[in-house]
């Protein structure tokens, strides 16, 4: 089942020092504005808690797993103050994975696209179903992945973010995901899929909490400056919205 708020969902439980944070959205488990703020501050409350040891990070139902941020609030942003605002949301989100202190799984059953794809390369390890490929289409209206590219390159190198880029129509499966580093095992479906995140959360959460964190901050090393600079891509993105190519672009998309 997945959710009907137009808001979206948020769902934290916590046991066995394993925290699962699971959103949703009915279009496809996309992202207003809202949500990602709310998701934002659970990822670094849950993150402080001494009682978790990891976190999981997955999104409602059976089929995609992130459609990126909210079209309708891309379709009406009017002014450069709220596209940065707007385009801020993943930033925010993705800093939070990167700060909160805590190891993040990241549980993928499906397609993710946008900002889905920053979610998952935000991730500190990340499991799949054959049914998860990606794309980045945000050429195809005008804008480009500056948010999110500082995640996917870190996480699948400069030659795979270009290649999913520019290549802005085209899906790339699970298996190209997972050979380019995204991805660090793909499943044949939701059951083996969810065995294994079973399995990995509870080992990672029986381990040191000391070593989890030291873990954690050498595996972010070198992105200190991430707060400024997702900041300043947002705001690049914020006035590519505004551009008359990319306003005549998502007229064709609007219902």
């Amino acid at each position: 089942m997945t959710t009907t708020r137009q808001n979206g969902s948020l769902y934290t439980h916590i046991e066995n020092r394993i925290a699962t944070i699971e959103f949703g959205h009915p279009a496809s488990n996309s992202f207003p504005s809202e949500l990602l703020e709310r998701l934002s501050k659970e990822l670094i409350a849950v993150g402080a808690k001494e009682e978790v040891g990891v976190i999981i990070l997955k999104s409602e139902g059976e089929k995609a797993f992130c459609a990126g941020a909210s079209f309708d609030e891309l379709v009406a942003i009017s002014n450069l103050k709220d596209g940065k605002q707007f385009f801020s949301g993943f930033a925010n989100v993705i800093n939070a994975i990167r700060t909160c202190g805590k190891l993040v799984i990241g549980r993928v059953q499906g397609k993710t696209v946008g900002g889905g794809v920053g979610l998952a390369c935000a991730c500190d390890y990340v499991l799949a179903t054959e049914q998860a490929a990606i794309k980045l289409s945000e050429f195809t209206i005008g804008i480009g992945p500056f948010v999110i590219e500082p995640a996917v390159s870190r996480k699948m190198g400069i030659a795979a973010t270009a290649e999913l880029t520019l290549d802005a129509t085209n899906w790339k499966n699970a298996y190209w995901a997972k050979e380019k580093g995204l991805y660090a095992k793909v499943f044949e479906n939701t059951k083996e899929l969810d065995e294994e995140v079973a399995i990995l959360s509870e080992k990672l959460a029986s381990y040191n909490p000391a070593a989890l964190l030291e873990m954690k901050k050498a595996l972010w090393r070198n992105t200190e400056n991430w707060d400024t600079l997702l900041a300043e891509r947002a705001a690049v993105s914020g006035a590519l919205v505004l551009s008359d190519f990319t306003k005549t672009a998502l007229a064709k998309f609007k219902k």
